[in-house]
C-alpha cells in the first residue's frame, strides 16, 4: 500500500499547533472535523454548498459529473421517496421519522463540465475561508474523458478529487452512463490510471454491492488512492400493496439508518486487512453525531452524510458536529484516539466463549389456546 502521507502532491492544509478534539486526517488531507457533506442533489447549486460549508462540515463533496448525456438526463427523471417501517411513504422533510428508508432514482449534475468546474472553483474559494475542504467528484463513464476531467480539476486549483466507481445504478441506467466496479483487478487498473493523471489527493468511492469490499479497497490503495469511501448504496425494490407495482416504478438506490451496521462491518474488515494506516471514509447509515462516532470506532477517519441532509436540511450537519463533540468531550477522547477501537477489538465467532443454552432465553414461550 502506498504511504499516502508522503505521496507526490503537497499536503492540503496543515495541522494547527493545538489541534481540536474533532480534527482528523484523511491521507494527506487535514480536516477540521470528520463530518463530510457527501455528494447529493442538495449540493448541485451554490446555495446548498454554501449551507453545508456554513453548517461547519469538514469537507463538502459537490454533486458528481461526467461526460455522459444520459447520466445528466437521468436527473430529469429522478424520483425520491421516504418510507416508514411499514414501507409506506411519508412526507419528505425534517419531520419524517428517524427510522426511514430513503429510496431514489438519481442522476448527475445537469450542466456541462465547464459550468460545473467554474462553480466548484468559486465554491472552493468560499470553503477555504471557512477551513472547509471542497472535493470535486467524478463518476466514471469513459476512462479517457474521466482522466482529462481530472487534469482540468487539478489545473483549476481544486484541492481533492473523489473518483466514484461504485454507484448503485450502473446495471439499471443507460449502458456506460455510470459505473459499478466489482472486480479488484479492474478497480486497480482504473485507480492506477487516475493516479497517473493527477497528483491531487484521491478518494475512491466503492460499491457496497459486493462481498469483496475489502479486496476492492486493497486494490484501490495499491494503485495509489489516498483514501477509500465505503460503501455505495444498494439496489432494492419495494412492491406497493395497492397498485401491485414497484414503488416509483423500478429498482432504486436504497439507504437508511439500517445500513450503518453494514458500513461498520466493511470498515472493520478493511481495517483488519489493511491496517490502521489505511484511511477510510464511512458512508451510508449515519444520521447524527453518535452514528459518526460509531463509524469512527469501526475504523473511519471521516464520515459522509448525504441523503439525511437532503431530507432534513444542512442543520443536521451542525447538530451532528455538536453531538459528536459532546460525546468526545464526555469520553475525553479525540477523533484519532477513537478511530478503530471497536474494529480492533472485534473477534470471530470461533473466539467467543461458550454459553449454557443461552439461545433458550430468546425464544418466545408458546401456549396452546
Amino acid at each position: 500500500m502506498p504511504d499516502s502521507e508522503s505521496a507526490a502532491a503537497p499536503p492540503v492544509g496543515e495541522c494547527r499547533a493545538t489541534p481540536s478534539r474533532l480534527e482528523t486526517r484523511v491521507g494527506r488531507v487535514r480536516l477540521k472535523n470528520p463530518v463530510i457533506a457527501a455528494a447529493a442533489e442538495h449540493l448541485i447549486e451554490p446555495a446548498g454548498i454554501r449551507a453545508a460549508i456554513a453548517a461547519g462540515a469538514g469537507a463538502v463533496v459537490v454533486k458528481s459529473t461526467n461526460e455522459s448525456q444520459a447520466a445528466k438526463e437521468q436527473l430529469g427523471k429522478a424520483e425520491y421517496v421516504a418510507l416508514d417501517s411499514h414501507w409506506n411513504p411519508v412526507p419528505w422533510g425534517a419531520d419524517a421519522p428517524p427510522e426511514v428508508t430513503l429510496a431514489t432514482r438519481s442522476g448527475l449534475y445537469p450542466g456541462d463540465f465547464e459550468t460545473w468546474l467554474a462553480q466548484a472553483v468559486a465554491m472552493d474559494a468560499e470553503a477555504r475561508a471557512q477551513d472547509c475542504l471542497l472535493v470535486a467528484s467524478l463518476i466514471l463513464s469513459g476512462l479517457d474523458r474521466a482522466l482529462e476531467m481530472a487534469r482540468q480539476v487539478e489545473a483549476a486549483g481544486l484541492r481533492a478529487l473523489e473518483f466514484n466507481i461504485g454507484t448503485p445504478y450502473a446495471s439499471q441506467a443507460v449502458k456506460g452512463a455510470v459505473s459499478t466496479e466489482l472486480d479488484p483487478k479492474r478497480v486497480g487498473e482504473l485507480v492506477r490510471a487516475m493516479r497517473g493523471a493527477t497528483a491531487l489527493p484521491l478518494w475512491v468511492k466503492l460499491t457496497g454491492q459486493s462481498e469483496r469490499v475489502p479486496e476492492l479497497a486493497e486494490a484501490a490503495f495499491e494503485a495509489g488512492a489516498d483514501a477509500v469511501t465505503m460503501a455505495g448504496r444498494l439496489l432494492g425494490m419495494v412492491p406497493d400493496l395497492e397498485t401491485h407495482q414497484p414503488v416509483l416504478g423500478t429498482s432504486l438506490g436504497i439507504g437508511g439508518f439500517w445500513n450503518l451496521p453494514l458500513t461498520c462491518h466493511w470498515l472493520a474488515l478493511t481495517r483488519a486487512r489493511l491496517g490502521p494506516e489505511a484511511h477510510l471514509i464511512g458512508i451510508n447509515g449515519a444520521r447524527d453525531g453518535h452514528d459518526v462516532a460509531r463509524m469512527i470506532l469501526a475504523g473511519a477517519s471521516a464520515v459522509g452524510i448525504a441523503s439525511p441532509v437532503m431530507l432534513r436540511g444542512s442543520g443536521l450537519l451542525r447538530e451532528a458536529l455538536a453531538q459528536l463533540e459532546e460525546y468526545l468531550a464526555g469520553k475525553d477522547l479525540t477523533v484519532e484516539a477513537l478511530r478503530g477501537r471497536a474494529a480492533d477489538s472485534r473477534r470471530g465467532f470461533a473466539d467467543m466463549p461458550p454459553l449454557q443454552e443461552n439461545w433458550r432465553r430468546y425464544i418466545t414461550e408458546e401456549t396452546t389456546p
